[in-house]
């Protein structure tokens, strides 16, 4: 189920590896429908990471639900589960080999602040974290650029009166006119 209001978004999902990547997608789409551009990496790695740690530890099912929230300038991304365990950070040591365990290390490493709260009113638990939200910088304008050309008038249609006793006979049908010297007559 996904349901959208201006300011929320939230999705129910198995925390599937194949639908990991969806959610992801998802996340993305909504950020750049709320003019969130910047937060999109961030938030993007952050859901992954929680929803990865759905997937390797949660019991009994992997059932769960992702909320994100946009509400005075914090967009906060949620990750619901049923189970009741609340996650560990674990302490890494830069140079450190581990290939799994850095996922809480890197959700607070990329967001201003992250936590983790028994729900209320069932059984389960919130994962969440918080980034700063400032919209998307408007495009800075581009010059339009106007080519100008001289406007070129139609060209105009030149009648020119010859009269035929004074042409050329070797340049018949040309209409070049022959200047004959002045007081020549014919013969």
């Amino acid at each position: 189920m996904i349901s959208h209001s201006r300011r929320h978004c939230v999705v129910e999902l198995q925390a599937l590896p194949s639908r990991i990547g969806q959610i992801r997608r998802i996340v993305s789409a909504q950020l750049r429908h709320w003019q969130l551009d910047p937060l999109i990496d961030r938030a993007a790695l952050g859901v992954t990471e929680l929803l990865t740690n759905v997937h390797r530890h949660a019991q009994p099912d992997k059932t769960c639900v992702v909320e994100i929230e946009l509400r005075l300038g914090r967009l906060t991304v949620s990750v619901i589960d049923s189970d009741p365990r609340l996650p560990v950070l674990h302490e890494t040591q830069a140079g450190a080999l581990e290939t799994c365990g850095r996922g809480l290390a890197l959700v607070a490493a990329l967001s201003e602040s992250w936590g983790a709260r028994h729900q209320p009113d069932g059984p389960g638990k919130v994962v969440w974290f918080s980034l700063t939200a400032a919209p998307a910088p408007a495009a800075p304008p581009q010059p339009v650029r106007i080519e100008t050309r001289p406007v070129r008038e139609p060209a105009r249609t030149v009648v020119v009166s010859v009269d035929p006793g004074i042409l050329d006979p070797n340049a018949v049908g040309t209409g070049v006119p022959v200047a004959s010297p002045v007081g020549a007559g014919p013969g």
